[in-house]
């Protein structure tokens, strides 16, 4: 019952509000079986979905993170029950080692693109870091940036970060400065950031981190939730408690959708 009256308050409150979704999908690739692709292409849309019953209507942007191409992306908005909800979709192939990216998907009916474009991350030199872009997508009112900043795996992984910081800020700076009056920075930003409050998006050895999140540039209020339906969850036999359910274990099929719970933002 108490779930039932915080969904509506919610409903009323943000039903007008614009809804983004960002989401570490975790090797978001067609590999494999073609089965278990097409398993985690409904999973991911039963998600988005699942979030009109807390928000009173689906994600009008959904920002993605460890997507392998445009083809998972057409297969998603394709083949699911996603493509009755007029997604489009922003991707750009990036220099990353791994072959992911970053995504955006968004609502025609409640967002009009004016611009998009990758902008890469660069080295002390000048050189082009092997890493993920940070996907830039324009709307009136509003840019979003759609991060995932080098992991804390490898030499000097922690200046590779900072520079992925620095680069949003400066994308930031420079819009601002263009006249552009708001900025809302989304993604998966390998840090323990907002560690101290809220809930967790990972779970690692046993304690949970918050290194999925935003920063808003600009006069607009967000609320963010992580959102977690038991269906992308499972109980953790090693620490306790639940985690969320990873599609694969190593090399084996472990049938769940992330290691990421999605992080919703509504801004008003």
């Amino acid at each position: 019952m108490a779930f039932c009256l915080l969904c509506e308050v919610v409903r009323a409150e943000e039903r007008d509000s614009l809804v983004v979704m960002f989401w570490n999908v975790e090797n978001f690739f067609e590999t494999g079986p073609k089965k278990r692709f097409y398993a985690k292409c409904h999973a991911i849309a039963s998600t988005v979905l699942a979030a009109s019953d807390v928000f009173g209507k689906v994600p009008d942007v959904v920002a993605l993170a460890e997507v392998e191409n445009r083809q998972v992306l057409q297969a998603l908005v394709g083949t699911t029950l996603l493509r009755k909800l007029g997604y489009r979709i922003v991707h750009y192939d990036s220099p990353d080692r791994r072959g992911i990216d970053c995504a955006l998907l968004y609502r025609a009916s409640s967002l009009t693109l004016s611009a998009s474009s990758p902008r890469h991350l660069f080295a002390g030199d000048g050189r082009i870091l092997p890493t993920r872009d940070i996907l830039l997508a324009e709307f009136p009112g509003l840019d979003i940036l759609v991060n995932h900043h080098p992991s804390k795996v490898g030499k000097d992984s922690e200046g590779r970060r900072a520079i992925a910081m620095a680069r949003m800020r400066f994308l930031c700076d420079s819009l601002r400065a263009a006249g552009h009056p708001a900025q809302l920075c989304v993604g998966d930003f390998n840090d323990n950031l907002w560690g101290s409050r809220g809930e967790g998006s990972i779970k690692y050895n046993g304690s949970w981190e918050k290194i999925d999140g935003y920063f808003m540039f600009g006069p607009m209020e967000v609320r963010e939730t992580v959102f977690h339906p038991a269906f992308l969850s499972e109980p953790d036999p090693a620490f306790g408690g639940l985690k969320p359910k990873r599609t694969y274990v190593g090399p084996a099929y472990h049938g769940g959708v992330s290691d990421h719970y999605p992080v919703i933002f509504s801004l008003f």
